[in-house]
């Protein structure tokens, strides 16, 4: 199974969120499942290209029964190349299963504020 296409814009230097709820694929029962997340753990990056090396971490949370939250500081998206890839990578610990249910392109506009790495002095 592919991962779904989810492509993120963001700005460089800023705080983002971003919330998803998980849900079981194909069977169409409507609404579908929750995706069950009870012990997983969840992993996303972002780099310049695939195995490039950029890798800009985003932090995971996950609120059980199906959330997971994403999270990148300040901090680690001024690090962000101008264009990039991610992916959301959810492990099931009871059975060793890896799965990556987003990926996506991501495009990054460059900061006006701040946007110096090192604040210049005034003569």
């Amino acid at each position: 199974m592919q991962p779904a296409k989810l492509d993120l814009d963001l700005y460089r230097g800023d705080s983002w969120k971003m919330r998803l709820k998980l849900y079981v694929n194909g069977d169409g029962t409507m609404p579908p499942p929750p995706l069950d997340l009870t012990d997983v753990t969840a992993k996303a990056e972002i780099r310049d290209r695939p195995a490039g090396q950029t890798i800009v971490p985003l932090d995971c949370a996950i609120t059980l029964p199906n959330i997971v939250e994403l999270s990148l500081s300040p901090q680690n998206s001024f690090k962000l190349p101008v264009q990039g890839v991610w992916d959301l990578q959810l492990t099931f610990l009871s059975s060793d299963e890896i799965k990556t249910p987003l990926a996506g392109q991501v495009s990054v506009t460059p900061d006006v504020t701040d946007s110096t790495p090192f604040p210049q002095q005034l003569p």
